[in-house]
Parts: C-alpha cells; sequence; structure tokens
C-alpha cells in the first residue's frame, strides 16, 4: 500500500542526487522527472531504490499532453505504469496542457484553449488515462502565455471545470499561480479563492525570471523563491488549513545542496506559522 505524502519535500536533479541521499537535514519526501528514470539499470536504478527506502518519491511528468490531440502515448503510459509499480507512490502528476503533434515531442507545455470543448475532451482523455494505470493521476496548472484563440472561459473556471468533470486532483504550482497573475493581469489571491482546494493534493514553489525587456516573467525554476510567491503560499495554507505536501522545484542554475534544502526549511516554517495564524484568526 502506497505511503502518505506529507511535509515538505524536494525535486530530485542530477546535480545533487549523491549527495541527498547522505544528507542528515530534514526531507520528508521526493519527486522525480520519470522520463529520466524510466527503464533505469545498473547503478541508477540501485540509485533509486536507495531513494525509495528512505522517502516517499513521487513522479511528475511532462509527456503525457493530457489535453492534446494525438491519440494518448501507449508505450509512455506502460513505461509510467512500470515505474509506478516499482515505486508505489501515492500517485503521479503531469500538466493540463499539449506536448505533443503528430507524435513528435515540443520539449514545451504548451496552453489548452479555455473552452468547454477542451475540458470535455480533457476530461475524456483523463478517464483513458486513469483506467490505464494502477495509481491516481493529479494534473498541474501550466503557466502560459499568451490565450489561445477562442477562449471562453478564465483560467480558474477552466481549471475548476476540469476537477469537476473528472474527479482528479490537483497539483497547485503557486509560482505558476503568480507568473501568470503578474503576465496577465489578474489577482493571485482571489484565484486562489476560487480553487477548490479540498481537491489539491500537491503544491510546488519555484523562482522565475523576468524579463525586463519583454515585460513578461517566465517561468524558469531559478530560485530562490520571491516573497511575493511565499506570501501567496503562506495565504493559501491558512485558506486551506491544512499543510498540504509542498515541493522545492530548482531546475536552473542549481546550487549547493544546502541552499536548495534552505528553502524546504523555510517553507516548514512558512506553512507552520500560517497555520498558526489561521488557528488565532479561527478563536
Amino acid at each position: 500500500m502506497p505511503r502518505a505524502l506529507e511535509g515538505i519535500g524536494v525535486g530530485l536533479r542530477y546535480e545533487f542526487a549523491h549527495q541527498l541521499i547522505d544528507t542528515s537535514r530534514q526531507v520528508d519526501w521526493l519527486e522525480i522527472v520519470p522520463e529520466n528514470w524510466m527503464g533505469a539499470g545498473g547503478l541508477t536504478r540501485r540509485l533509486l531504490d536507495r531513494y525509495c527506502e528512505r522517502w516517499v518519491v513521487v513522479p511528475h511528468s511532462i509527456s503525457l499532453s493530457i489535453g492534446g490531440i494525438d491519440p494518448l502515448d501507449e508505450e509512455f503510459l506502460g513505461e509510467m505504469a512500470a515505474l509506478c509499480r516499482r515505486l508505489d507512490p501515492p500517485f503521479w502528476s503531469d500538466h493540463i496542457c499539449y506536448a505533443r503533434i503528430g507524435g513528435t515531442y515540443l520539449n514545451d507545455l504548451l496552453p489548452l484553449p479555455f473552452t468547454e470543448e477542451a475540458v470535455e475532451h480533457t476530461v475524456r482523455r483523463l478517464a483513458a488515462v486513469q483506467a490505464r494505470s494502477e495509481v491516481p493521476l493529479i494534473l498541474e496548472n501550466a503557466t502560459f502565455y499568451a490565450h489561445m484563440p477562442g477562449c471562453t472561459m478564465d483560467e480558474a473556471s477552466f481549471l475548476n471545470a476540469i476537477l469537476v468533470g473528472s474527479g482528479c486532483g490537483m497539483l497547485l504550482d503557486l509560482n505558476n499561480v503568480y507568473v501568470n497573475s503578474q503576465n496577465h493581469a489578474f489577482d493571485s489571491r482571489a484565484f486562489i479563492d476560487r480553487m477548490r482546494l479540498e481537491r489539491v493534493r500537491q503544491i510546488h514553489l519555484a523562482g522565475h525570471t523576468l524579463d525586463a525587456a519583454q515585460g513578461v516573467i517566465i517561468d524558469t525554476h531559478k530560485g530562490p523563491i520571491i516573497d511575493d510567491v511565499w506570501a501567496l503560499y503562506a495565504y493559501t495554507i491558512r485558506r486551506a488549513g491544512r499543510l498540504i505536501p509542498t515541493l522545492i522545484e530548482w531546475d536552473t542554475d542549481i546550487p549547493a545542496l544546502d541552499e536548495v534544502l534552505d528553502e524546504l526549511d523555510r517553507a516548514r516554517a512558512c506553512a507552520r506559522t500560517a497555520l498558526a495564524q489561521g488557528l488565532r484568526k479561527a478563536s
């Protein structure tokens, strides 16, 4: 039976993979990009086994293309099923986007049109994936830099419609919420107020990059996390009234392991303070 996911985790990256396994600092769980580990053998496979002995390890993929029009990639789904049997995670995750056209992976997560038709299409494909998967799939809100033509809904309505229509859980990426709110001029806290936080099973926190010349924020996962995102995290935890399992993503210009783990410590302290403030307010 899968172990429960609790506390604060970190995205496993090769830059600190061997150091992390021996750390004495508190890390509650790990997230991996499964495409980097599928079919691994030899030393890589043994290293993954060591992670699984110490931590819950959750796959977070980038290749599902749940909103795409190409047929679902059966080879990918088979490899994911095999990896999940090995890891025994409580769930796996991917993004609400499309990532493949004409059988070619785009190496990007592209936005869907916010329409009822796209909701129905995504919900149907999600049901097909769930029928092939032995563990639940949850979906993440993605960043986008332009609205697809024909949108009839805003992002929050679109995401909620998928959650309701599919019954699936959500991975709420708060950096993505912040980046989209800045690029598309909406209130990030009002967005959180509209999310079904009881359906959120995981949170992502990350850094980003301001392209001042273009006047846009890019989701680069380059840390450290800025104060505005920390404030949005505290707000979300207070609204949820619970510590939603939270992951630190740091994928660009990755520093020494201790600097990454300092972000975990800050997340743990931030969540603890937010929950205490919520309790005081309730009383």
